[in-house]
């Protein structure tokens, strides 16, 4: 009896415990869901005030005359929209009968496939059994999922799906569902949305496509990746022939209509988009930067970052632009979201402008210049680098660049050891790679694809407004999908003999004039000797700088010292922290954005007086009422460098250099006759070419050179700056000056006082206390 008792009371406890395992596993199902639900667990986005998950919340970038670059979102791709009505019947019964054949029936969540995906999947490890997921939680996860890192993450993101897939099918109908859905879904080859990929495969407006093509997109949805038709056709036609399986099934479509489908081959009309992201692409990832930028904290930077830190610490406290939306509240109090809040910012670019400087920069670099680099190393075995490199050092720079690449720190940062991921980088994928004349297919090995990319010269390319400081084109790549590494702000090179001007405008300020004659005398500074010889004879100022005279550059730092020359060069915007003050620096032996010397030049029309590049002029929310008005807002857009008069025989000096000098083919080669200054450079080896200039209306400048410094050409023929980046400016130039839309004239003359004189106060050879002789040059003086 006693134990009879007893094994009541274990089996009433057991009983107990069961249930209370069973409603407290229910119960913290019940809080974790209400914790997503509400926000308190990963991101749930305000559906309640989703009018339009792109329109709404996307941000929009704007060009100054009112045409739309781009949008900001937490998918950052561009997309062109379309209706429901404007969708083809069959696609959307394909998409209903292959990925969720309840979808009209479910509330967002399909727990018999719920179900069905767990005992399949999970229990009996049928991979091939199908998912569980319903469009509506596709759509969520198109929306609002970043991709997963891991498993663990991946499964926390599913819940989270759910509770937004609840919240989407309340606010949402089925129509609007399936719109959203597609006009979402990436069909790969930048092709996101159905509307661009109607027209990349097949060339077609979505409402005409057939039954074999809606077929063939909609077996992409379950990989676009596996069932890629262009790399994959085989692969696709089998996946297509499964979606009208399943359309047949449903009822969609007639047994005669299956037969006669699934016997048609697959037929493409393969038209990749040229563009991913339309116009501007680097301008808009600069201003994406800018805007959501934190207040800089060292510890978020590297080591080697210093420079970096230095200058965004001085743009947080000086900008207004930079960091924008984490300066500035929303009514609710927190802080304003790009990807979110539907902000529309209006930039200074005019899109004639910026299509114009990408046309010329594609012409003249990708179409022109790149097919020399080819040539000039198609025997070279140390491609892409230089013959010259030493081997080690070529060794050197590829494990450099294989341990700096996404693939090798994704995979190091998944627990991969080094031995492995070399051998994934020597392991060929398939893969899509960037050419002058568009994207091609191949497979190729992860490490070879790194040195292809290295074989492709860089480039960059701004224009600026002289009278409001605006930037009207900014151009930082070739291909923002391929080199994402913007030189027009965020790279730093070498700037050659385009320092030179600074230098002089330095010269000009201590009463030298371009009629001043120096000594062209070649001469050791201290250890140091300017390359190329001087004549041993004497020349003018005016001469000098139109000839690019290194030993004219040397004699002006001995005289006007390099301390004074690093403080110039600080008055006219350079923000580089630390500039040794030696002689070298006279001839360039500084690293320069191109940003900073537009910037920097724009002092030489402006009577002196530098203007600070500016991006945007004003900040909406998405219902139209400004936030910020930027035109007037950013640190001082101007600040005199130097006076008036230095800057009229400055204007003299450099218009030298165009007229006849080392930027003289800007007329003979490209025929523009409009007044212009400007100045030509050159760095050792011909690893940078620079060209920067001025009209009386813009300032201008482009850069060109590898990705490395030891990725050069040996043909001063291609490489100098005179035919490297002088050109690029001139296609420009004629592409602007024959748009009468934008009502610039090559007639326009720089404004100068009659009674200036470029030779007043000049110092001649009779103030300098020494014979004419050149060979009674005084030594170096140590300061």
């Amino acid at each position: 009896m006693d134990n009879l008792e007893k094994m009541k009371n274990i089996r009433k406890k057991v009983f107990i415990t069961l249930w209370s395992i069973l409603l407290g596993g229910i119960a913290i199902i019940v809080v974790f869901f209400l914790l997503i639900f509400n926000g308190a667990i990963g991101y749930m986005p305000d559906i309640d005030q989703l009018g339009n998950p792109v329109n709404k919340f996307a941000s929009q970038v704007y060009t100054a005359d009112g045409k739309l670059l781009g949008t900001w979102s937490y998918s950052s791709a561009n997309r062109i929209f379309v209706s429901y009505d404007q969708l083809p019947p069959m696609l959307v019964k394909a998409l209903v009968a292959t990925e969720d054949e309840r979808f009209y029936d479910h509330c967002g969540i399909d727990f018999r496939s719920v179900g069905r995906a767990v005992v399949k999947r999970g229990l009996m490890g049928n991979k091939n059994a199908g998912g569980g997921s319903t469009i509506t939680q596709q759509l969520a996860k198109q929306l609002y999922s970043e991709k997963a890192e891991d498993t663990r993450t991946r499964l926390l993101q599913k819940p989270i799906e759910w509770v937004i897939a609840l919240k989407l099918e309340r606010y949402y109908t089925k129509e609007e569902i399936i719109t959203l859905y597609l006009n979402h879904f990436d069909f790969l080859h930048n092709a996101v949305g159905i509307k661009t990929a109607a027209k990349t495969y097949f060339n077609k407006e979505p409402k005409d496509l057939s039954i074999n093509e809606c077929a063939l997109l909609v077996g992409m949805c379950k990989n676009p990746s596996y069932y890629n038709p262009v790399r994959q056709p085989e692969r696709c036609e089998l996946r297509r022939n499964i979606v009208l399986g399943q359309m047949l099934r449903s009822g969609y479509i007639s047994e005669m209509q299956y037969d006669s489908c699934k016997a048609e081959p697959l037929k493409l009309n393969y038209q990749r988009q040229d563009h991913k992201d339309g116009q501007g692409t680097y301008l808009r990832e600069y201003l994406r930067q800018v805007l959501m930028a934190k207040k800089p904290n060292r510890a978020d930077y590297a080591s080697w970052q210093d420079q970096k830190f230095y200058e965004d610490s001085l743009s947080w406290e000086n900008d207004s632009l930079y960091g924008w939306c984490n300066k500035h509240r929303k009514r609710d109090g927190s802080y304003y979201n790009l990807y979110t809040d539907g902000l529309r910012i209006y930039t200074t670019i005019d899109s004639r402008m910026q299509q114009y400087a990408e046309e010329a920069v594609n012409e003249h670099v990708a179409l022109y210049l790149q097919p020399a680099f080819d040539k000039e190393h198609k025997s070279n075995s140390k491609s892409p680098y230089h013959p010259s490199t030493p081997a080690d050092k070529r060794q050197r720079l590829i494990n450099k660049a294989m341990r700096q690449s996404e693939r090798w720190m994704t995979m190091k940062k998944a627990g991969c050891g080094e031995t492995e991921i070399e051998k994934a980088f020597n392991t060929p994928v398939e893969m899509t790679l960037y050419a002058p004349t568009g994207e091609i297919e191949t497979t190729m090995t992860p490490l070879d694809s790194l040195l292809y990319y290295k074989r492709f010269l860089r480039a960059s390319f701004m224009c600026m407004d002289n009278r409001t400081g605006e930037v009207k084109a900014y151009v930082g790549g070739l291909d923002y999908a391929h080199f994402q590494y913007d030189m027009a702000t965020q790279g730093k090179r070498q700037v050659g003999s385009t320092i030179k001007p600074y230098l002089y405008a330095l010269a000009m300020e201590n009463n030298y004039t371009p009629c001043s004659v120096v000594p062209d005398v070649k001469k050791n500074y201290g250890g140091w000797t300017p390359r190329g010889g001087g004549s041993g004879g004497m020349v003018t100022l005016r001469q000098a700088l139109a000839s690019s005279n290194n030993t004219v550059s040397a004699y002006l730092i001995d005289q006007l010292r390099p301390t004074q020359f690093v403080e110039m060069l600080r008055q006219f915007g350079i923000k580089q922290r630390h500039i040794d003050a030696t002689y070298p620096l006279c001839l360039g032996a500084v690293e320069i954005s191109l940003a900073e010397m537009i910037g920097g030049y724009s002092a030489f029309p402006n009577k002196g007086v530098r203007k600070v590049p500016i991006y945007v002029t004003r900040i909406e929310d998405n219902e139209g009422n400004v936030l910020a008005n930027l035109a007037n807002g950013l640190p001082p857009q101007s600040k005199e460098v130097i006076s008036a008069p230095s800057s009229y025989r400055m204007l003299t000096l450099m218009k030298g250099v165009v007229n006849s000098g080392t930027g003289a083919r800007m007329r003979s080669r490209y025929g523009i006759n409009a007044p212009m200054g400007g100045k030509t450079g050159t760095t050792n080896d011909n690893s940078d070419g620079w060209f920067v200039g001025y009209t009386p209306r813009y300032t201008f400048g482009a850069w060109v050179g590898g990705e490395e410094r030891d990725i050069h050409m040996s043909s001063m023929a291609y490489a100098q700056g005179a035919a490297a980046a002088l050109p690029i400016c001139a296609l420009f130039l004629k592409k602007v000056y024959a748009d009468r839309s934008l009502g610039v004239s090559a007639t326009e003359e720089f404004s100068i006082p009659a009674d200036h004189s470029d030779c007043d106060n000049g110092l001649g050879p009779e103030n300098w206390g020494w014979s004419n002789d050149p060979t009674g040059v005084d030594e170096l003086m140590e300061y």
